[in-house]
């Protein structure tokens, strides 16, 4: 599926919804980003998105990783991220997201992580 520069792609492993958007989420892409974020929360339990090929996330992207976590909160569902790359390692630091979601190097450590 697509939106504008932003490619998304979903599978379910290990009892988890892995989300991997691919591209720059922007003001172009931003709303079906976080369109595409509360509908993977929906169902509740463990959401791993995968930020390997995130290009750049402006703050209205921040803006949808936001409201997804208090979403995922009300569904009772989790969301974790992994794989950041350079640019979203950076991004997640200056904006202290870091700090809000656990961040893993590989997909599989989110898998397995208790937390």
């Amino acid at each position: 599926m697509s939106g504008g520069s932003l490619d998304w792609n979903s599978e379910h492993r290990d009892g988890a919804r892995i989300v991997a958007p691919a591209g720059r989420v922007d003001e172009a892409t931003a709303t079906f980003f976080a369109e595409s974020l509360a509908a993977s929360v929906a169902d509740g339990g463990r959401i791993v998105i995968d930020l390997a090929e995130i290009a750049y996330m402006s703050s209205r992207g921040l803006r949808g990783l936001t409201l997804a976590q208090r979403k995922a909160s009300e569904a009772g569902a989790r969301i974790v991220l992994a794989r950041p790359n350079e640019t979203m390692r950076e991004i997640l630091a200056i904006s202290r997201y870091d700090m809000i979601f656990r961040v893993f190097e590989t997909v599989e450590e989110a898998l397995v992580d208790e937390a």
